[in-house]
């Protein structure tokens, strides 16, 4: 009965392939040329007799099989973690990317409180429209993104995080504040901040409005939650928007109260499609989730 026989050195190749998603990166991390990694990569293929990458547009993607095979060395690496002892923690890096509207606060506040309990981590985090947010995350310049729109998926993974439903948010003294729901026709004659057209949610709204025969008096048009709520803020009119995250992150000079209609909103975590999460960004897209309070108007999906 012939025996198996394992190479560390090849174990070694694929998970710095698997993390570092070039072999240029993954030579830098094992301290190896490019040519060593390449041999251990293909020794290792011809061994177990799997195809573990394949070359699509000039890079090396991993198979299912190259995904399964790094998650069962797991055991095997923190094993080795374990005999070395705790004396040098590698430092673990985590590009992230979002909207201002999710940015400011919101990823700040998770970021504080994941970097207290992850010493070891290193955040760096880009602000951006979202569809730049997507482009980001496809061109693979970020491990995860997030982003209040449903995107196109060609180069980038989905992963639902929130649903919401729509609310308008208005200035403490105003009539409508004293309602616990504000209806469509509520609207009728007041001054509204709208988004811009590209956004899809305006016409939906638009076609509410002309329904119920409210016709507001459009007095700004935005194109991010935050600035709507900073002009409500000022006393400029009222806003109907994606309360989340901004009903948990806002509370200084508006209130926000639920809008009686279909409108609603989902909350994407977006990750490259070519590759699977680093070990850093599924820790903190938990902990993200841990510690995302509950709210009237949005619930983890």
């Amino acid at each position: 009965m012939r025996k198996s026989w394992h190479s560390l050195s090849e174990y070694q190749a694929l998970r710095a392939m698997m993390e570092g998603n070039t072999t240029a990166s993954a030579a830098r991390r094992l301290g190896l040329s490019q040519s060593a990694v390449s041999r251990s990569l293909t020794n290792l293929e011809a061994r177990i007799g799997t195809t573990l990458f394949e070359r699509e547009s000039g890079r090396l993607v991993p198979t299912s099989a190259a995904v399964r095979l790094n998650s069962r060395l797991d055991a095997l690496f923190q094993a080795l973690d374990s005999i070395d002892g705790p004396a040098e923690t590698p430092r673990e890096n985590l590009r992230l990317i979002a909207p201002p509207t999710f940015a400011n606060q919101f990823i700040v506040g998770h970021m504080a409180s994941f970097i207290k309990t992850h010493p070891e981590a290193f955040i760096s985090l880009e602000i951006a429209i979202s569809p730049e947010v997507v482009a980001g995350v496809q061109a693979d310049n970020y491990d995860l993104g997030i982003v209040g729109v449903e995107p196109t998926r060609a180069g980038a993974k989905l992963i639902p995080f929130r649903k919401a439903t729509a609310a308008v948010v208005i200035s403490p003294d105003h009539p409508l504040a004293a309602q616990e729901v504000i209806r469509p026709m509520d609207l009728d004659g007041e001054n509204l901040i709208g988004f811009n057209y590209r956004h899809a949610r305006r016409a939906q709204l638009d076609k509410l409005l002309l329904e119920v025969r409210a016709y507001p008096k459009v007095v700004a048009e935005v194109s991010s939650s935050t600035a709507a709520i900073d002009l409500v803020r000022l006393g400029v009119g009222l806003a109907v928007v994606n309360p989340f995250p901004s009903a948990q992150t806002t509370a200084d000079g508006v209130v926000f109260r639920p809008f009686a209609s279909a409108i609603s909103y989902q909350t994407y975590f977006v990750a490259p499609d070519h590759r699977p999460l680093s070990q850093t960004a599924r820790h903190f897209l938990r902990h993200v989730r841990l510690h995302t309070p509950k709210d009237a108007f949005s619930e983890a999906v």
